[in-house]
């Protein structure tokens, strides 16, 4: 219970840092394009997590390039969406993956989960319809950012089960996310360079980018890369998939916080009771007892 709980904090404080991300990204989305800003993020995040390349284990560089692919595709469509519809809308289409994760993990790896568990997903849901329905209708963005959804909830079930056949050998969160990093890094390189036909232009738009975009620049890179890949991988190898998606159900809540103190995006009285259905998924997510999850090294 002690490792689970560690790893719910963890993953708390990964759910809060996103939540902040989407005013940022919308942000540098008006200077780079997805990415450009996969690009310069994880490339910033490359370079901090240098040091964490020395003694590497085979099985960790296995599982870190397979979770940077399904990564970048999530980061990619994720981000084209952001720049297509508002912060607020991309948030609540993304925590889609509180039930996004379980009608996987049914269908492929043939789970099954209790009663308190599904109510929580229930929850969770009635509480992003209410707070996405203050909105304008269904746009391309949210159809990007649902794409995203399901090759983010793909993430989540395989960091789950990477935990689960590297329990006699953990995996270290920091190599992990270190080669995630790398990966993300070579493929938005590959694509930039592809899609502008060389490097000129997206050197150029960084270094015109104003201060507050290079701040936005700057936390993407160490807070929300580095810290949050490494959180993730660490807490998500002592908590289950499913109570891990409805933790991220939260990230509407936190993104709309955000959106509204920096952006002046606002909820209404809807929205705020969606915001704590929400939270009430969380609590009751926590009423049954978890099956046992290995734990990592950090």
């Amino acid at each position: 219970m002690r490792h689970e709980r560690q790893g719910l904090a963890a993953l708390l404080l990964v759910v809060a840092v996103w939540g902040t991300t989407f005013p940022a990204m919308k942000l540098l989305s008006a200077h780079l394009d997805a990415l450009q800003i996969i690009w310069a993020r994880f490339a910033i995040a490359l370079l901090v997590l240098a040091p964490a390349w020395r003694g590497l284990r085979a099985h960790e560089r296995r599982w870190g390039l397979l979770l940077g692919a399904l990564l970048f595709t999530a980061f990619w469509l994720q981000i084209e969406g952001l720049a297509r519809t508002s912060s607020n809308r991309n948030a609540f289409v993304t925590g889609l993956n509180v039930l996004v994760v379980p009608l996987l993990a049914m269908a492929v790896l043939g789970r099954r989960y209790g009663l308190a568990l599904w109510g929580a997903c229930a929850l969770a849901l009635a509480g992003m319809v209410m707070m996405f329905h203050e909105d304008e209708p269904w746009n391309r963005g949210d159809s990007l950012t649902l794409a995203s959804t399901l090759f983010y909830a793909i993430y989540i079930l395989v960091l789950e089960e990477c935990a689960r056949r590297t329990a006699a050998r953990p995996l270290r969160a920091t190599r992990l996310a270190a080669v995630q990093a790398l990966v993300m890094c070579a493929a938005a390189s590959a694509l930039v360079l592809l899609r502008h036909g060389g490097a000129d232009s997206t050197l150029q738009a960084l270094a015109g980018l104003p201060r507050d975009a290079l701040a936005a620049l700057a936390y993407l890179g160490v807070v929300a890369s580095v810290l949050v890949v490494t959180l993730q991988a660490w807490g998500q190898q002592r908590v289950d998939a499913m109570r891990s998606a409805i933790v991220f159900g939260l990230e509407p809540v936190f993104a709309a916080a955000t959106a509204w103190l920096l952006i002046g995006e606002r909820l209404g009285v809807a929205g705020m009771a969606g915001a704590a259905l929400i939270v009430a998924a969380l609590v009751l997510s926590q009423l049954q007892p978890p099956r046992a999850a290995p734990t990592s090294a950090a």
